[in-house]
């Protein structure tokens, strides 16, 4: 029985430990990170091989009536966003080792459908016209590679990782569009995670912080600003396949959007949102599976449209089976 939940684990380290990308940018009021993609388990590396991972993502949210938004060159309000994205992850966790730390490389490629309708068209020169009653646009886009390195270590109970992601411009952004899935700027984000894991009685305490640096959209000539961002997660394993927990995640612009074509000013966003997940393990032909729903609700929010957010991870090895090396969750016997 221990054996297959070490077998379970090798995918379930993957949901959380390596870094994926989300579906918006900062300009247009969200950002490259999104409350909740690191939860359970975000501190911790599975064993070197390579592992393959996809993430779908959801969200659906509303601005307030009384506030206006920027997307796209345009100048809208009475906004509303939908967005049905996949990210596609391919990971490589090499054997090499750094001050004893496992390094390991990613690339995430996302591809979607954003959707944006908007009440009042307040001003929109990229759009060709500079007022209208209402706009809508859905398309399906290609979005930036987002490119990940990280290290993790393992003491005891303790995991841990440090690693930074880089969101590198396609050309794939669709100019004069409300619709885009690529960031058209360059986006690093600097993290580090901690997880406490006590296999005896199967209880995950995760938690990550991070710092968003953004660069220019030189079609719009919008700079983002910097962000910091957090998340808490804690989970209890209840069988050796399911397990079940709570979330809390966290992001605060600490400077002002810039440039010529930000139009609104400094314009900083904030969002607290809170949720929970679920986890279940399984084998497929004998490659343990592993699958993570997360579902976040956007509680607190600033300069930014307020919704929910769902995002379901499956994750599993490439090439055989990995010597599980990271630690086991606790099994409740039925």
């Amino acid at each position: 029985m221990r054996g297959q939940v070490s077998k379970a684990l090798v995918a379930a380290c993957l949901l959380a430990g390596l870094p994926v990308g989300s579906a918006q940018a900062t300009e247009g009021g969200a950002s490259l990170y999104v409350p909740g993609i690191h939860g359970p388990l975000a501190g911790v590396v599975p064993p070197p091989g390579f592992y393959f991972e996809t993430d779908f993502y959801s969200y659906s949210g509303r601005l307030s009536a009384s506030k206006q938004i920027q997307i796209g060159g345009a100048v809208l309000a009475n906004v509303q966003v939908e967005a049905r994205a996949a990210f596609l992850t391919p990971t490589w966790v090499t054997p090499v080792e750094i001050l004893g730390g496992n390094l390991a490389f990613a690339i995430s490629l996302p591809l979607g459908v954003p959707r944006v309708s908007a009440g009042a068209v307040i001003a929109a020169p990229r759009l060709g016209r500079a007022f209208a009653l209402s706009e809508r646009d859905a398309t399906f886009n290609v979005g930036d590679p987002i490119v990940s390195s990280l290290i993790g270590w393992h003491a005891g109970k303790f995991h841990w990782q440090t690693g930074v992601s880089v969101n590198i411009p396609s050309g794939s952004y669709q100019d004069g569009e409300l619709s885009n899935l690529s960031f058209n700027r360059w986006i690093g984000d600097v993290y580090g995670a901690l997880t406490y894991l006590d296999p005896a009685i199967g209880l995950d305490i995760s938690t990550t912080i991070g710092l968003e640096i953004n660069g220019a959209n030189t079609a719009t000539d919008y700079r983002s600003g910097n962000a910091f961002h957090a998340d808490l997660a804690i989970t209890k394993n209840l069988t050796k396949e399911f397990s079940v927990g709570v979330m809390v995640g966290h992001y605060q612009q600490v400077s002002g959007d810039g440039g010529s074509g930000a139009s609104l000013g400094a314009y900083k966003g904030r969002v607290t949102a809170v949720g929970g997940t679920i986890g279940y393990n399984f084998e497929v032909a004998g490659t343990p599976v592993s699958a993570l729903l997360k579902v976040m609700r956007e509680v607190e929010v600033e300069n930014r449209s307020r919704g929910t957010i769902g995002l379901l991870s499956i994750a599993f090895p490439l090439g055989g089976q990995a010597a599980p090396a990271a630690p086991t969750p606790a099994v409740v016997k039925r």
